[in-house]
């Protein structure tokens, strides 16, 4: 009998953790997103209380701020986009949602090694490089780039670049007939089509807007190579630094919002006095912002000492600046040591900065001078996902810095100062 006792106390452990879920590994499903299936895959590392989790779309990672697991229930959360993964685990298969409070995506996903391999494709069409597409966008725009690259024909990797940033990376295969290209991160779901035409042309269409009436600026665009562009006389894509201005370039660009613990930050204010300022107009919500918040971080730790000063007016949803745990969620993971201020809604942008000229666009960065004057505006942010824009952007804003750095202190500054 104590024999048999000793026998049962030992198995009890053993057959407890028989029973419990198995959640580390790969896993690999889609999201139902306004009827389109987005591929997603889910990588979950680690055990217990100490699960780290992220989602991935090629070589590229979005981390989660936690990993929770409770019986067969997995939260994965993304505060920095206020976005989580909330699934069940039942006979293999996690099923649940994806996204935020407003729009939340049904999710399915099973785990799996490896992913499925791509079909060899031998007759796929090349459409590597560089292709304008012609559009009527609400900012003005006439077109937008397509950059598509990629280790084979068949196997793509692909990001259109807008006015306000990029689409972030689009990765996708051939299945006969178009380039399916997508990604799923905690920015959220994307899935276009690039059917190649028989004029040499690409038909371009915003899958996930398919089922919206009427049917919006990007569906169903038509994308040619910039020389057959030109040729046909359509506009190029518009240049950033030509989309927004101000009224009147004499009048110091002025700020005077409350920071995240309340302390009222002014352009007026002696950090400000006689210093080269960037004012980088954004928000947690936007992606894009996310893309160029590392970059201003670098130029802090670059020029800080040198006299450069960065302010962030951040315009979220009301929710949010009643409850800004996104915002502090935003800061943190960027490590940003400049001041963020809670500026207003989305929909007060205008008004809040009445000193500037068609100001609309997610992010719009201003440069100011020592004078406190605008040297240069910025509209949009190329990231990561177009590394041939994204680092000519950089180095273009470095040179900025450096040339705005160079000059004089104004007298009256220097002198107030003193």
């Amino acid at each position: 009998m104590k024999l048999f006792a000793s026998f049962f106390l030992l198995s009890v452990p053993f057959l407890a953790h028989a029973t419990s879920p198995t959640i580390a590994g790969t896993w690999r499903g889609t999201a139902t997103v306004h009827g389109q299936q987005v591929p997603l895959t889910l990588s979950i590392a680690g055990s217990g209380n100490n699960l780290k989790a992220a989602l991935i779309n090629g070589p590229e990672q979005s981390q989660a701020s936690s990993v929770t697991l409770e019986g067969n229930h997995l939260v994965v959360a993304f505060n920095y986009f206020a976005r989580k993964f909330d699934a069940t685990l039942i006979d293999g298969t996690l099923s649940g949602t994806f996204g935020t409070v407003a729009a939340n995506y049904p999710v399915t996903a099973k785990q799996a090694a490896k992913p499925v391999a791509a079909k060899p494709a031998p007759n796929a069409p090349d459409i590597h490089g560089e292709w304008e597409i012609a559009t009527k966008s609400s900012k003005g725009e006439a077109a937008w780039q397509l950059r598509v690259s990629g280790d084979s024909k068949s196997e793509i990797h692909a990001v259109i670049q807008r006015i306000d940033g990029d689409t972030g990376s689009l990765f996708g295969t051939w299945d006969g007939q178009t380039y399916a290209v997508s990604h799923l991160s905690a920015a959220g779901p994307a899935l276009y089509s690039l059917t190649p035409q028989p004029d040499g042309t690409l038909l371009v269409s915003n899958l996930l807007r398919a089922d919206i009436k009427p049917k919006p600026e990007q569906q169903n665009l038509v994308a040619r190579r910039p020389a057959e562009a030109r040729k046909q006389n359509l506009p190029a894509p518009t240049d950033s630094a030509q989309q927004t201005s101000v009224k009147d370039p004499s009048v110091p660009f002025a700020f005077s919002f409350p920071d995240v613990s309340g302390k009222i930050v002014s352009n007026t204010d002696p950090q400000f006095d006689g210093k080269v300022v960037i004012v980088a107009i954004g928000g947690s919500w936007c992606p894009n912002c996310h893309d160029e918040a590392p970059f201003l971080v670098n130029l802090y730790e670059q020029f800080h000492s040198r006299g450069l000063e960065i302010v962030s007016l951040s315009f979220e949803e009301e929710e949010h600046l009643k409850d800004p745990e996104r915002i502090h969620a935003f800061i943190t993971r960027y490590g940003i040591p400049y001041n963020v201020l809670l500026a207003g809604q989305t929909d007060q942008l205008n008004e809040k900065l009445p000193q500037a000229v068609n100001l609309n666009c997610w992010p719009t960065t201003f440069f100011l001078g020592r004078d406190g004057l605008v040297k240069e505006v910025h509209a949009g942010f190329a990231g990561p996902a177009n590394p041939p824009a994204h680092e000519a952007l950089k180095q273009e804003v470095t040179d900025l810095i450096e040339h705005l750095l160079a000059e004089p202190v104004p007298v009256r500054t220097a002198s107030a100062t003193q």
